[in-house]
C-alpha cells in the first residue's frame, strides 16, 4: 500500500524489543558491514568450533523486554503523546520509528521520511558556528543543502539567536541549543516528526511558539509524536494520547482522557507509609476528587485521614495546610473549627476528613502538611511527612486554559460591563453561563 492509497503515517504490530542487561547496543556503519562480510565464513568456523568443545549449560544472558506486543496506528496530521514512567519503553520506541534500532520482533510500517529530534543539539559540533551547525545538522537529518539555505533565514528567526547565528555553539547555553535544534528539525519538509522531551530545555514563550508550530505542521497532513512528562505540554500539543507501562501499551484516546487515567495510575501507586507522632500513628492519607480520577480546578475535593491512637486522646483533631513545592502556604483549615468527635481509647482508630466544594487552586504540583491535635491536653503533633498532589490542567473559565501567570487560586467571579452612558451593561456569571444584557 503506498502512501497516496493510506491516511496512515505510521502503523506498529506486535512491536517488542528485547535487551541483554548490560549489554552496549552497537550502531554499525559501512565499512562495519563489509567488514562483517568477509569475515562471516570464518567467524562461523570459530563458532562451530567453539559449540563442538564447550557442554551446553545455562550460559545465556540474562535479558528484558523494553517493549513488548506493541501494536498502534497513528494518522497523517494527528499529534500523539506517548506517555508513560522512566523505563516505560518511551525512548526505545522512538528510536526504533526514526530507525537508528531494530525491532526484535513484530514490524513498523511507516509511510514518509521521517525527522527526529531525540536529544538536544545531536550532530551539532561546538567549534562550529550556528549557522554552520544549521548545514551540518540538517544534512545528518536528511536535508538537502538547497532546501536548507531556502529555509536558513526562516530557522534563525524562529530559533531567535540571529545575534548570535556566527559564534560558536560551545558559547550557546542549553536554552540556545535546544531552540536551533528544533528549529532545524521543525523546518524539515518531512511526513513524520519525533521530538523526544527536549521543549522542557526552553522558556514558555518558546514552548508557546513550538506548541503553534506543532498545530501548523499537523494542519499540513504531518504527524507528529512527542514524548514528554509534561502533561500540560501533552494536552496542548496533542490530541490523543499512548500509554506505556512496563513495554506495553495499557491505554489509548483521547489526550486528556489518558492523561487523567496515567496521573490517577501513577497517585494510587504511591501507596501511604505509616508515620508516627508521640500520640499517634497515620494509618492512610489521600485527597481525591470526588468527580473524576484526578484533581481539577473547581472539582469538589476530600482529604481524609486515619488515624490510629496510642494512647487516650480526649479531644482529637487536626489542621490541614495546603502548600506549594517552596513550602509556601496557601491555605489551612482546622477540624475543631467545624466539628468535634467523641474521645479516643488507646487502640482505637478514626478517620478526620474535610470536603471542599469547589477546591480553588490552579493547575499544578502542591503538598499536605497535616498536624494532629488533642486540644484537651494543647497538644499539636507534626506529621513528618508532606503529602504531595498534583492539579491537572483542564478549561477553568469556559475553554480557556490558565497558566502560571494567574498564580495559584481560580477565582470564581461575575464579569460586567459595556459602553459608557448607555442604558445596557454585560453581565456574565461564572462559570460556564452565557452572558446575558440587562436593560437599566
Amino acid at each position: 500500500m503506498t502512501a497516496l492509497m493510506t491516511d496512515v503515517a505510521i502503523r506498529c504490530e506486535a512491536l517488542a524489543k528485547q535487551y541483554e542487561i548490560g549489554e552496549r547496543e552497537s550502531y554499525r556503519a559501512l565499512r562495519d558491514v563489509i567488514t562483517d562480510a568477509v569475515s562471516a565464513p570464518f567467524r562461523r568456523l570459530r563458532a562451530a568450533a567453539r559449540h563442538s568443545s564447550v557442554p551446553n549449560g545455562s550460559g545465556e544472558k540474562p535479558t528484558i523486554w523494553a517493549l513488548k506486543d506493541v501494536s498502534f496506528e497513528i494518522k497523517r496530521g494527528e499529534v500523539v503523546g506517548i506517555i508513560g514512567r522512566n523505563g516505560a519503553g518511551k525512548s526505545t520506541l522512538l528510536k526504533i520509528l526514526s530507525r537508528i534500532t531494530e525491532p526484535t520482533l513484530g514490524s513498523v510500517d511507516i509511510w514518509g521520511r521521517v525527522g527526529s529530534l531525540l536529544e538536544v543539539g545531536t550532530g551539532f559540533h561546538p567549534e562550529l558556528t550556528g549557522r554552520d551547525n544549521i548545514f551540518l545538522n540538517g544534512a545528518i537529518l536528511g536535508m538537502k543543502k538547497a532546501e536548507i539555505a531556502r529555509k536558513l533565514d526562516e530557522i534563525i528567526a524562529f530559533a531567535e539567536v540571529e545575534k548570535f547565528i556566527d559564534t560558536p555553539v560551545k558559547r550557546y547555553s542549553s536554552g540556545m541549543y535546544v531552540r536551533l535544534a528544533f528549529a532545524v528539525a521543525a523546518h524539515m519538509e518531512t511526513e513524520i516528526l519525533l521530538v523526544d522531551e527536549v521543549l522542557a530545555v526552553g522558556d514558555a514563550q518558546f514552548q508557546k511558539k513550538c506548541f503553534d508550530k506543532f498545530r501548523q505542521i499537523s494542519s499540513g497532513g504531518r504527524a507528529i509524536v512527542f514524548v514528554s512528562h509534561n502533561m500540560a505540554a501533552l494536552r496542548t500539543a496533542c490530541q490523543s494520547g499512548i500509554v506505556l507501562d512496563r513495554g506495553g501499551v495499557v491505554a489509548t484516546g483521547e489526550i486528556n482522557a489518558v492523561a487523567d487515567q496515567y496521573l490517577a495510575a501513577v497517585s494510587n501507586n504511591r501507596g501511604t507509609e505509616s508515620i508516627e507522632t508521640e500520640t499517634f500513628i497515620v494509618e492512610d492519607v489521600s485527597i481525591s476528587s470526588r468527580e473524576g480520577p484526578v484533581i481539577k480546578t473547581f472539582d469538589s475535593v476530600e482529604i481524609r485521614v486515619r488515624v490510629f491512637a496510642k494512647t487516650e486522646v480526649q479531644n482529637p483533631g487536626m489542621f490541614v495546610s495546603i502548600l506549594t513545592l517552596d513550602n509556601e502556604r496557601i491555605a489551612a483549615l482546622a477540624f475543631n473549627d467545624f466539628s468535634n468527635i467523641k474521645g479516643l481509647q488507646a487502640g482505637e482508630s478514626c478517620e478526620l476528613g474535610f470536603r471542599i466544594e469547589r477546591f480553588p487552586l490552579l493547575a499544578g504540583e502542591y503538598q499536605m502538611e497535616i498536624d494532629l491535635t488533642d486540644l484537651d491536653h494543647y497538644k499539636v503533633e507534626l506529621v513528618n511527612k508532606n503529602y504531595a498532589f498534583e492539579v491537572v490542567e483542564s478549561p477553568v473559565y469556559r475553554s480557556r486554559k490558565i497558566n502560571r501567570w494567574f498564580g495559584v487560586i481560580g477565582l470564581q467571579a461575575q464579569a460586567f460591563g459595556g459602553p459608557v452612558g448607555t442604558n445596557s451593561s454585560l453581565e456574565t456569571s461564572f462559570p460556564g453561563e452565557f452572558p446575558v444584557i440587562t436593560e437599566s
